[in-house]
């Protein structure tokens, strides 16, 4: 027996999102049934203004309400540094730490050869445009330290070998409050890697 075209439909079209598969799908689509018809009418009318109400910021490439963003536009921002991440969600984690006051250029995603991501595919012209039209003193590769990360960030150091520029990397290794022997080799090998001078 299957659910009613209405239930199918909503379940075919949740599916589809990353990382849920069918069954969460289905409860999904069951515990939506179960709401409020007020609210389950705000939620359909978030959906359909969704794309109408965000904008790719022209500076920096990140989901806006407005272009330029708030981060842009503010002058009190310090111009000479420039964090380059991958998706908006990485800036919006380190402008929550509130530990940095410089700009952002976001790339739009990662180097990848399995999905076909090349440097066509990523702002690189456009970061290349800031370092000849505004150039900062230092760039921070923010990226993920995976090996789609680790490409780019390579990728990008080599690019930006040209110019009069100080490309950082961030820091790696164990996190606060971590314990030696529940962390992984990698993790370990970072921490030895990139440790500090104890003073």
């Amino acid at each position: 027996m299957n659910y009613p075209p209405a239930i199918q439909k909503l379940i075919n079209h949740l599916s589809e999102l990353p990382t849920v598969g069918p069954k969460a799908a289905q409860r999904y689509a069951l515990w939506l049934l179960a709401q409020p018809e007020a609210w389950l009418e705000a939620l359909a009318r978030d959906l359909t203004e969704l794309k109408a109400g965000v904008v790719y910021c022209a500076v920096c490439h990140a989901l806006s309400a407005a272009s330029p963003c708030v981060i842009c536009a503010d002058q009190r921002r310090d111009r000479n540094l420039l964090c380059v991440v991958s998706e908006t969600k990485d800036m919006l984690a380190i402008e929550d730490t509130h530990s940095f006051n410089g700009l952002y250029h976001i790339l739009g995603g990662t180097l990848s050869s399995i999905n076909n991501r090349g440097p066509e595919t990523l702002a690189v012209n456009s970061l290349l445009h800031k370092l000849k039209t505004h150039p900062p003193q230092e760039i921070i590769l923010a990226l993920n330290p995976d090996f789609e990360g680790e490409t780019t960030a390579l990728y990008l150091k080599k690019l930006l070998a040209a110019w009069p520029v100080v490309v950082s990397r961030l820091a790696r290794g164990l996190p606060s409050g971590a314990s030696l022997d529940y962390a992984d080799q990698q993790t370990i090998a970072n921490a030895l890697k990139f440790r500090n001078k104890y003073n």
